[in-house]
């Protein structure tokens, strides 16, 4: 259908430009004199150049576009070139080239952006270098460049799309958070413990002087019985899974921030020499058990470039049973909303719960509401640590629990 459009528009401006040539011509055979037929050859070179441009085949224009910089933080400026080359030397005079994309918040953008008007005339190449600032976070397709010639007066248009598809990944913003663990609570006291480690006793590293408190079957005998000095064997620390980040997706005009947030803890979990467990709940809940390696975290990163606000229920009502199969001791949840149902959904299905942290993310200087505060009183009544959490403070999230 469309290429029937496209055929009967190219046929309408070729009548539309003969007629203008015999209309001309007409004139000046009935008229006569100098001003009629000064007329007609004034209109003939731009009647024949449109007539020409009509027959000048696209197909002899050549695309390629190299992108410079294939994956930027949100913010961060994208920047590609687009080479236009051709074989014969026809004249082109206002040539567009255009950049198609289905990225919603691209086209949002200021046309001129991704869009290159220029005049090549005999030049058989040319070259387009274009950037656009400030990129939003998402995954965000080319579909193509459009390319479009004209003649003078815009008579005679002609288009084609050069199918380029390649992919844009915008990734979050990440802040550098220093990492601590949260503090753990003991019968003896509370502490700070900066790793929970168990040992991996099947393999032993090395060994060093018997220290009391070491197990008996940790004693290395051979060295023993040849020095007559307790030693004991040193085994490979392994960090214990026992930290969970639980957010949820609410539609919010935050909610870039509240995945800023996200991105920059487990990054700074798993460069901190940790593992963390992470859930993200939405219309659709994904789940990542393990993330300990730069591997784990890319994946869980390329999931965050492509996160929608698209959770339409209370966030209770869809997590209860995932929340019931957490194991871990350590709970962090991160929302732009806090509500006395989501708290009291977390102290009722997880099991093991030791300490949990509720960070909701706000703007600068912003503060509780009358319907957050009481959110805030019940979580901390029921033994929660609640935080504000700005982009101002990212950067305290560990360090300010670890000295309360």
């Amino acid at each position: 259908m469309k290429r029937i459009k496209k055929a009967l528009s190219l046929w309408g401006r070729i009548i539309f430009v003969i007629f203008i040539l015999l209309l001309t011509f007409s004139f000046a055979m009935f008229q006569g004199g100098f001003v009629s037929w000064f007329i007609f050859y004034m209109a003939l070179p731009f009647v024949l150049y449109s007539l020409l441009l009509v027959f000048y085949p696209l197909q002899d224009i050549e695309l390629n576009r190299q992108i410079h910089t294939t994956q930027i933080r949100r913010g961060q400026k994208y920047s590609a070139t687009v080479h236009f080359k051709r074989k014969l030397s026809f004249p082109l005079l206002y040539t567009v080239l255009t950049e198609k994309t289905n990225s919603i918040a691209l086209r949002k953008r200021n046309p001129s952006d991704n869009r290159s008007m220029f005049m090549p005339g005999f030049r058989k190449t040319h070259t387009w270098h274009y950037e656009i600032e400030d990129m939003p976070r998402g995954e965000h397709v080319l579909e193509g460049i459009e390319l479009e010639i004209a003649d003078f007066f815009g008579w005679t248009k002609k288009t084609k799309m050069f199918p380029l598809k390649q992919t844009i990944l915008v990734y979050p913003k990440t802040h550098d958070i220093p990492y601590r663990a949260l503090e753990s609570s003991y019968d003896q006291g509370a502490m700070a413990a900066p790793h929970t480690l168990v040992k991996d006793t099947t393999m032993a590293t090395g060994i060093r002087d018997y220290q009391p408190g070491d197990r008996v079957s940790w004693i290395h005998w051979k060295s023993f019985a040849r020095t007559q000095t307790l030693r004991t064997k040193e085994f490979e620390d392994r960090q214990a899974e026992d930290l969970f980040l639980l957010d949820d997706r609410k539609p919010s005009e935050k909610f870039e921030l509240q995945v800023e947030l996200v991105a920059s803890l487990l990054q700074s979990i798993v460069r901190g020499n940790s593992s963390v467990a992470y859930l993200s709940v939405g219309n659709s809940i994904d789940s990542f058990p393990v993330i300990h390696s730069e591997s784990h975290l890319q994946r869980v990163m390329y999931h965050l470039t492509k996160v929608l606000p698209d959770l339409d229920r209370p966030a209770d009502e869809v997590v209860s049973r995932d929340l019931q199969q957490i194991r871990a001791s350590t709970v962090i949840y991160v929302t732009a909303k806090l509500t006395v149902e989501m708290v009291d959904a977390i102290r009722r299905n997880v099991k093991n719960l030791n300490t949990c942290m509720c960070l909701v993310v706000t703007n600068n200087g912003e503060k509780f509401g009358k319907a957050d505060e009481a959110a805030r009183q019940f979580a901390v009544s029921k033994g929660f640590i609640v935080k504000l959490v700005a982009p101002e403070n990212f950067a305290s999230v560990f360090t300010e629990v670890s000295r309360k």
